[in-house]
Order: C-alpha cells, then sequence, then structure tokens
C-alpha cells in the first residue's frame, strides 16, 4: 500500500460506496438456504450452494481486486496501512479462539467428562462394562471399533512439510526486503508447493484412516474431534495457500516494494499461525 500524502498533512482514504458488501450478503443467503437444504434432503439445495459460492468467489475477485488497484494506485497512507495491519491481527485472533474452541472440546472430554463418567455407578447410572478410557466407543460399545491415528509417519512428514514451509516463507519475505523479487519469487513458490504437498498427504491420511482404521465422523467423540480439528486446519492450509499463491502471482507482476507489502506479510502471518496450530494439534492429536 502506497504511503501517500496531500503536501505535509497525512491523509486517511475513504473509498467510495461499494457493492460488494451486497454481493456478499447475497451469496450467504443463497449458500445458508442451500446448506439448510442438504441438511432437509431438498431437491434444490446443490444447485442453491453453487450458486451462492459463484456469488462469494465473484465477490472475492472483485473486491479484492478494486483493493489491489487502489493499493497499486498510491491510494493508502500510512493510516490506511495501519487499519489493515489491526483488522489482519484481529482475524488471526478470532481464528485462534476459533481452534481454542475446539481443542477446549477435546481437553473437556479427555481429561475432565471422561474420568468424571469413570467416578460414577456405572450399574445404576451408565451401563456395567463401562470403562473410562481415551478413546471410547461410547454407551454400550455402540460405536464400531476402530483404531486411532498415530504420528507415524503421514503427521511427522506433514510437521516437517509445514516447518519447512516456515522458514521458505521467511526467507522470501526477507528476499523481498532486499529487493530481490526473484528469490523471492522462487522461495515463496516452494512455501506454496509444501502446501499442497501437505494437503495431498492429508487427504490420503482421510483415506487410510476411513479405510483401514475405521476412524470416521460416527467413531464417538474421538472421531468428531479428530476430524474437526485436522480437518478444520486442513481447510486453512488451504486459505493459506490460496493466499499466498496471489501473493505470489502479485510479484510476478511486479507489485509490492521492498519498504510496503502489507498483502505479502498478512498471508505470512496467516501462514506461521497455520504452523503454530498444527504444532498443537501434533502433539494434543498424534502424541497423547
Amino acid at each position: 500500500m502506497g504511503a501517500t500524502a496531500h503536501g505535509t498533512t497525512p491523509y486517511y482514504f475513504i473509498p467510495a460506496p461499494s457493492k460488494w458488501p451486497l454481493v456478499g450478503s447475497i451469496s450467504m443467503l443463497f449458500f445458508m438456504i442451500g446448506m439448510s437444504g442438504m441438511v432437509n434432503d431438498a431437491a434444490h439445495s446443490p444447485y442453491t450452494t453453487a450458486i451462492g459460492l459463484a456469488i462469494l468467489a465473484y465477490m472475492f475477485f472483485g473486491w479484492f481486486g478494486e483493493v489491489i488497484r487502489e493499493s497499486e494506485t498510491g491510494m493508502y497512507s500510512q493510516r490506511v496501512d495501519a487499519s489493515f495491519r489491526w483488522s489482519m491481527g484481529w482475524f488471526i485472533f478470532s481464528e485462534v479462539m476459533f481452534f481454542a474452541a475446539f481443542f477446549g472440546a477435546l481437553f473437556y472430554a479427555r481429561a475432565i467428562a471422561m474420568p468424571w463418567l469413570g467416578d460414577l455407578d456405572h450399574r445404576a447410572v451408565l451401563w456395567p462394562d463401562f470403562s473410562a478410557q481415551w478413546p471410547n466407543t461410547g454407551p454400550a460399545n455402540l460405536v464400531e471399533k476402530f483404531q486411532t491415528m498415530g504420528p507415524f509417519w503421514i503427521p511427522t512428514i506433514n510437521t516437517a512439510l509445514l516447518l519447512t514451509s516456515g522458514v521458505t516463507l521467511t526467507i522470501a519475505h526477507h528476499a523481498l526486503r532486499e529487493d530481490h523479487r526473484q528469490k523471492a519469487i522462487l522461495w515463496l513458490a516452494a512455501t506454496v508447493g509444501l502446501g499442497a504437498i501437505f494437503l495431498g498427504f492429508q487427504i490420503y491420511e482421510y483415506m487410510h484412516a476411513y479405510s483401514d482404521l475405521n476412524l470416521k465422523m460416527t467413531s464417538g467423540i474421538f472421531g468428531a474431534t479428530f476430524y474437526m480439528l485436522t480437518g478444520f486446519h486442513g481447510f486453512h492450509v488451504f486459505l493459506g495457500a490460496v493466499m499466498l499463491a496471489v501473493v505470489l502471482y502479485r510479484l510476478t507482476q511486479g507489485h509490492f516494494k521492498p519498504e510496503n507489502h502489507f498483502a505479502f506479510e498478512a498471508a505470512a502471518w496467516y501462514w506461521h499461525f497455520v504452523d503454530v496450530v498444527w504444532l498443537g494439534l501434533y502433539v494434543v492429536v498424534y502424541w497423547l
């Protein structure tokens, strides 16, 4: 974003009235109706959901394209830059709270609810052969038998991939700050590639868990928390990779300057956040 000022007086850019918030609201309406219909087996649900997603994609391309044009034409001042930084910081904080809720659910089920159930009179309250162990097969062992996913080898490989991607992204950032554009492009492309490989391994992991370990979303509280935590993290890796890919494309088009490249920094913040969340998942979900 450009640090432009009128004379010596700092200013704050105020954009013209925009249609994009309305477009986003319409997309969310279609998406909500479609997902509600999908839960209730409505015939229209696939089409309504697809329309909502298509409108959402249109909004993203249009709105972000408009912001990029404003940035590249020097319409943003340092005050706008500060606003973007605060906004991205609060967005990442909301994501921290999002994952904290799922980590909290796992902790509550495993460390609080399970021991408490073990202290009850099984015959009077639960069932005679209840065992307060993790993972649990649910009421009266109605959950199908399954195996847990250990740390070797796919989760460990994925950990190495994400940690390496954090290093390559940092190298790319330093290269951009030193005005070595080709070097930045090379290392950022490597980061996007590592993220894509991570997702490929996670897809393979899910196939293995479902077919070989019989580990499903219906596998009690363990299956639910396993897929919610790892699945949402995988979705965030996908989003982060898309963000970095857009930044990579902009780099190849000559965007960003060594002293002015917040879009790169914002995507990097998000990617490092994804790395940290994975380390927590790796320890809590796969090792403990």
